[in-house]
């Protein structure tokens, strides 16, 4: 495939399968395989993403690329409430 979506990957899993499906996530888009996946745990999406969306209320109020997101106040304020 060229192309993968996954829902919520990580929700509910231990800390230890969570860093072995990091790895296989990685491996997977090492290989050319693009990967489009929904995730409520920002840092650790956007520390495996290059580029990042995120969605309030269904509509997309940022993007960018995932360094900048991770640096941004706005998404600070959204998911932090700070």
């Amino acid at each position: 495939p060229r192309l993968l979506l996954i829902d919520e990957p990580f929700l509910g899993l231990a800390p230890m399968v969570v860093a072995q499906l990091t790895e296989v996530i990685r491996r997977i888009n090492r290989e050319g395989v693009t990967i489009v996946f929904i995730e409520q745990n920002v840092q650790l999406a956007l520390a495996l993403a290059s580029r990042g969306y995120v969605l309030e209320s269904g509509r997309v109020v940022l993007h960018g690329r995932s360094e900048d997101l991770l640096r941004s106040p706005d998404v600070r304020r959204i998911f932090l409430g700070g």
